[in-house]
């Protein structure tokens, strides 16, 4: 028969099956592949690293850590509410206003602070440094200062009053140390330098605080009332401010003079308030001497019985033409050159109630000297 002719009765080839063929291949490849594949290094275990030693801490270093540990447990963290009205059920609610620093004064459990750290809240907490909170209570403010004293009843074991220094040997570049409750971060320390001494700043009540000390210190809100220190541990000043654009620390804060707080918190202890040495007299703003080219604290009202009154100060009036006549225009006090109302008032702040001093003054054309004693204001 022939090869290509199709017989039925023929038997089917008798080889391999497919499906072993494709397993003994595919085994092969694998034998290949694990004898020739690259070879991974073995791991070792993984343990932490050894630990390098530190060595002693550094002197300054030191002396910060004893700084902050000697000093801290004198600086407190207030917190303020206000009473406001519901206007539904009209029931009285007590809101968070507030938070700032201050620091303990005496045993006796007085507690300086910023007066605009309490301006116009209702009630006051203070935290101590064992995190126990005390209510306290308004013993006396001066706003021309930005200082408030409060009084909190705590046992004296718990109270450590700071230890006082002074701020009319202070030099710049002498180093610093702020410890206050930035956005309520109770208890840190920031470090920086004196930046600049005798700088001026405006009080809530827009009167200026004179001989204040500008520090790079990092101070932020709620560093307000906290103390600023030196090296030796002793209060030098208060935090009070910072020259922000954005109202957090940018390199530049000041302190009011530890001179001035010691200065003025006896009063406010003993009457809740300071005697501010004045005349008597209203003066013209800034405003009214630019448009009337005058140089000096021009005099617009004398108060009846007042020490300018009794000196004969005249006040800007009406004569009886109905013309204007200005007043008596104040350009010196004693040896110091008055200029405007702002260097008349701060040429006050340096003098108590009682002192005696010569007044420059203009009365038109003529230059006379009046003597006038300070009274109370």
């Amino acid at each position: 028969m022939p090869a290509d002719t199709f017989d039925p009765q023929a038997q089917p080839n008798q080889g391999l099956p497919g499906g072993l063929i494709l397993l003994g291949v595919l085994g092969l490849i694998a034998a290949v592949y694990w004898t020739f594949r690259p070879q991974q290094p073995a791991q070792p275990a993984a343990t932490p690293r050894a630990i390098t030693a530190r060595g002693d801490l550094a002197a300054d270093e030191k002396s910060t850590i004893e700084l902050f540990r000697h000093a801290s447990p004198s600086v407190v963290y207030i917190t303020t509410t206000a009473l406001q009205r519901d206007i539904f059920s009209r029931n009285l609610l007590e809101i968070p206003r507030g938070t700032g620093s201050g620091f303990i004064w005496d045993e006796l459990g007085h507690v300086v602070t910023n007066f605009h750290v309490i301006k116009d809240a209702n009630r006051a907490k203070v935290m101590l440094s064992d995190q126990t909170a005390h209510n306290a209570r308004l013993v006396g403010v001066a706003p021309d200062k930005d200082l408030a004293v409060l009084r909190i009843d705590a046992s004296s074991e718990k109270l450590r009053p700071i230890p006082v220094g002074t701020s009319n040997d202070l030099e710049v570049g002498q180093k610093v140390f702020a410890i206050g409750n930035p956005f309520g971060l109770d208890h840190t320390l920031t470090t920086g330098v004196i930046s600049g001494l005798g700088r001026q700043i405006q009080s809530v009540s827009r009167r200026p605080i004179e001989g204040v000390i500008q520090t790079d210190a990092a101070i932020n809100p709620g560093n307000s009332g906290g103390p600023l220190l030196d090296s030796a541990g002793r209060l030098i000043g208060v935090n009070t401010a910072i020259a922000s654009p954005s109202g957090a620390y940018a390199g530049v804060g000041f302190a009011v003079p530890v001179d001035t707080v010691n200065r003025f918190v006896p009063d406010l202890i003993e009457h809740g308030k300071i005697d501010r040495p004045g005349l008597g007299v209203a003066i013209a703003e800034q405003q009214i001497n630019r448009r009337l080219k005058i140089r000096g604290a021009l005099v617009l009202r004398v108060s009846p019985d007042s020490p300018a009154a009794k000196a004969g100060l005249r006040p800007t009036r009406y004569n009886q033409a109905g013309r204007l006549e200005l007043g008596d225009i104040i350009v010196r006090i004693d040896e110091e050159e008055i200029t405007s109302g702002d260097d008349l008032i701060a040429a006050l702040q340096k003098h108590a109630v009682g002192d005696r001093v010569k007044l420059t003054i203009y009365r038109g054309e003529q230059a006379l000297e009046v003597e006038v004693a300070l009274g109370p204001i």
